[in-house]
């Protein structure tokens, strides 16, 4: 049985593999908790989810060439 994150974590690092970024992830228990919005992350390295709040921060820097 995997465990899903659920979407109490304010502040969630990702990495290049989650580009484009949106919220809520796919991982999230609560998937569907509000409508899909893409984050941009790339130029400040940080995204604020304006449904829920959620911060996140990208670990190391996106290459030229992500999804």
């Amino acid at each position: 049985m995997s465990e899903r994150p659920d979407n109490t974590q304010r502040v969630i690092d990702v990495s290049e593999d989650d580009l484009p970024l949106h919220c809520p992830m796919p991982q999230h228990a609560d998937w569907n908790a509000h409508p899909r919005v893409y984050l941009p992350i790339e130029s400040r390295g940080e995204a604020l989810c304006p449904y829920c709040g959620t911060l996140y921060r990208l670990k190391g820097k996106p290459s030229s060439s992500h999804h």
